[in-house]
């Protein structure tokens, strides 16, 4: 494996206010780190809390944190250098976790859609459908398909030569495959490939299950539709936050549009800074059962 540097060509860290960005990222991976690892402690330890949706939650959580792990310690250095430099070997290890996640995210989101369904649908059916088997192979496959996926990507390339060691971003994204001489045609089929299965089919999914979900909780009681609506509407907001940015860095890197260096600073910052800290706070304070066990935690701390 190359171990050349490759340097990135943004640019867009004002060196005059380096230490204030510094600052700012500390401070950000902080609280993603601490307001994750709270959702995640109070599902572990409240026994009421471990139903599948809940654990999906939790799963989405860990996601945040190792997402936020992979990308942030590297942008810490970053703004505090008048020069990006990364090996090819860690900024292929940091793609690789970057998509394995995002697609393990889409897998989860498709699993609480479905759990979602069978609860509000099938509610008789439930404790058959959503037994802790289900549980586990859902999860399973959510964290393995998509780590398999991008992992038999990147050995298609293993071996390609390097012409270019110039990244156009602040983190190894799509753009790192225009760094390859050549992109071999069974490259480009396998990753349409891989978006089809982790990404576009789990969106579609979603969306057609909410709809079912909605059509039929239509002609329910109100009761019904408040509990649909309470456990539906935060999944969908996530969903269309991170498919937008998603798509955003998915258009960019294949496209190679000519986007200004401020605008794609941004939108990159946006995709490893919004989603890691929104999950917390939508589940957090939107899903009943968690908003309760946080005040409690909340008040417990203030008491001590």
């Amino acid at each position: 494996m190359s171990l050349e540097p490759i340097t990135g060509n943004l640019n867009c860290w004002p060196q005059r206010f380096g230490y204030l960005y510094f600052l700012i990222m500390v401070a950000l991976y902080v609280l993603i780190i601490i307001s994750n690892s709270v959702i995640v402690f109070l599902i572990c330890i409240h026994h009421n809390l471990h139903e599948p949706m809940y654990i999906f939650i939790a799963a989405l959580s860990v996601n945040s944190v190792l997402l936020s792990t992979v990308t942030y310690p590297k942008l810490f250095v970053d703004v505090l250098s008048e020069k990006q430099i990364i090996s090819i070997s860690a900024c292929r290890f940091q793609h690789f976790m970057c998509y394995s996640i995002a697609g393990s995210d889409f897998l989860l989101l498709s699993a609480m859609a479905f759990d979602r369904y069978v609860s509000i649908c099938k509610p008789l059916k439930y404790p058959v459908i959503m037994r802790q088997t289900t549980i586990n192979t859902l999860l399973f496959l959510s964290w393995f398909v998509p780590g398999l996926q991008i992992a038999v990507l990147h050995t298609l390339v293993l071996n390609n030569k390097l012409c270019n060691f110039t990244l156009k971003g602040i983190l190894c994204n799509n753009s790192l495959w225009k760094l390859y001489c050549e992109s071999p045609r069974a490259t480009l089929i396998y990753g349409l490939v891989v978006m089809l299965s982790v990404v576009i089919f789990p969106v579609f999914f979603i969306l057609f299950t909410y709809a079912k979900i909605f059509l039929i909780t239509y002609r329910s009681s109100r009761a019904i539709q408040k509990k649909a609506a309470e456990t539906c509407l935060p999944h969908l907001f996530v969903l269309s936050i991170f498919t937008t940015l998603c798509a955003y860095d998915v258009i960019i890197g294949r496209l190679e549009l000519d986007f200004p260096k401020t605008a794609q600073l941004i939108m990159t910052l946006q995709v490893i800074f919004y989603n890691p800290l929104l999950n917390p706070f939508i589940y957090g304070l939107k899903m009943k059962e968690i908003s309760k066990h946080l005040k409690r935690l909340f008040c417990h701390v203030r008491c001590s």
